[in-house]
């Protein structure tokens, strides 16, 4: 007989080792896992990484995750945390070991998400355009009247770029089935871009060896074509560009100054504008320059004092009027916060068929509003696979710090008692479907480990249409 190809042999050898390095890894009961399918094989994504990570003795992978520790703290990453201990820096945490998912499914994501960014455009240039949506019922009034996100002077106002939405992300989860839900929008100000350009850098250092011979997709085309995409929305040759904070106090301000940085613009803060003339400006030794786009990371209701919220000491007077001349373009629109609130969900496959005429590519987890009779009455039949929750939240159930109330949770005295709480407290209150997300490996204690997982995938409106960032923020 002759002798196999060497291809093959070597083949077999690395299919062993990926056996022998994923055989002390238990995924969850009920939970899919990213790195492990159903049957308890290796994805085939995943088994070229894991061969390279079973060959490194513990002491080089000490070493490179240190790599990839000593690259973050160098370069001063941080966020602000605040806490009943005061307020503080912390370092920024990483699983050294990345998440990888298989570039088909991965257009497919894109595919959805795309769907969902053009969706989240209409619906919001509904809201405070031609306000259809509620006029045919398909959004109740009292859902808009009481939401705290709607800002009345905003509507009837037209971006003068045309769009409200310029860059989103969303917060998504595997399912035990395997399908992936949108569990929240994020359009206000969304955060974690740069964290996840960080990230990336930080775990190329730690495998850059196996990043060289790995169809990884580099993120700098992605910042690059949005970079691009808030150049062509000045008005003029001299118009700057600027990152608008709140400030150094701000949990995510390290991410505000490195974002400006990489992208050449200004970062500024609201005292450091002045509206004259319908123009924002802003002040410099040279005197007053115009200001063409704002990237926008404070809330919509701090950014005008005299129009929106009065008490506010971080906006500027008079960028209401200045979006009333259009003269400037904030990126995202004021008012785009009202797209997070979470009983929004509930009517987004109803949306979606309204104003696209299409199923949505990629669901939302199951949403019930509670100020309806015949969703209070599912909710509380149903209060065992629940987890409630304010309906307003702009963040999703497992992460809107203990807010939400999950229903198996509750004593039967408790439970009893829950059709009284839904009636009286309905509109302010929504119940979502518990879904038990997915896992994947993460190094602890020396070996891998299963650890529950949501992705932050991020989108940006270019010259080309809509773009997903290649990864995401896991």
């Amino acid at each position: 007989m002759g002798k196999r190809p060497a291809a093959e042999r070597r083949g077999e050898a690395e299919e062993r080792i990926v056996k022998d390095a994923a055989f002390d890894y238990a995924p969850l009961p009920g939970s899919a896992d990213e790195m492990v399918d159903n049957k308890g094989a290796v994805r085939p994504v995943w088994q070229r990484f894991l061969s390279h990570l079973s060959t490194m003795p513990e002491k080089d992978l000490a070493e490179r995750f240190a790599r990839a520790d000593r690259y973050l703290r160098d370069a001063g990453v941080f966020y602000r945390a605040y806490g009943s201990k005061g307020t503080g820096e912390r370092a920024w945490p990483i699983s050294h070991i990345p998440v990888l998912i298989d570039e088909r499914e991965w257009k497919t994501l894109s595919a959805g998400l795309v769907q969902r960014a053009d969706l989240l455009e209409a619906i919001v240039a509904d809201i405070y355009g031609d306000n259809r949506l509620v006029e045919e019922g398909v959004l109740p009034p009292a859902l808009m009247a009481a939401n705290p996100e709607f800002q009345r002077p905003l509507a009837g106002i037209r971006p003068g770029s045309g769009h409200y939405l310029h860059f989103c992300a969303f917060e998504i989860g595997r399912g035990p089935d395997g399908n992936w839900w949108v569990l929240a929008d994020r359009t206000q100000a969304p955060s974690g871009a740069g964290f996840a350009l960080e990230s990336r850098v930080a775990t190329t250092r730690a495998f850059s060896d196996i990043y060289a011979e790995t169809p990884v997709h580099r993120l700098a085309s992605f910042f690059g074509a949005f970079r691009d995409a808030l150049q062509g929305m000045k008005h003029s040759g001299d118009d700057r560009i600027a990152v608008l904070t709140p400030g150094p106090a701000n949990e995510t301000y390290y991410e505000h100054a490195y974002i400006a940085r990489y992208l050449g613009f200004m970062l500024l803060e609201g005292e450091d504008l002045t509206v004259v003339k319908g123009r924002v400006m802003v002040r410099t030794v040279a005197g007053l320059k115009p200001i063409g786009v704002l990237w926008r990371r404070l809330d919509s209701a701090f950014a005008d004092p005299l129009e929106l919220n009065q008490n506010s000491h971080i906006g500027t007077p008079g960028l209401v009027e200045a979006l009333r001349a259009e003269s400037v373009t904030i990126v995202n629109a004021l008012g785009t916060g009202v797209l997070e609130t979470r009983a929004l969900l509930a009517f987004m496959p109803t949306i979606c068929h309204r104003l696209l005429g299409e199923d949505l590519q990629l669901p939302s987890i199951a949403t019930w509003w509670c100020g309806q009779k015949e969703e209070r009455e599912h909710v509380a039949k149903n209060i065992e696979k629940m987890v409630i929750g304010p309906a307003y939240s702009r963040a999703p159930f497992f992460d809107d710090n203990g807010e939400s109330v999950l229903g198996s949770s509750l004593r039967a005295t408790a439970k009893d008692s829950i059709t009284d709480w839904l009636s009286s407290d309905g509109p302010k209150l929504v119940g979502q479907e518990v879904v038990t997300l997915s896992t994947t490996p993460a190094w602890v204690d020396g070996k891998l480990v299963p650890r529950p997982m949501s992705l932050r995938v991020f989108a940006a409106r270019t010259a080309n249409g809509w773009q997903i960032m290649p990864g995401g923020f896991a």
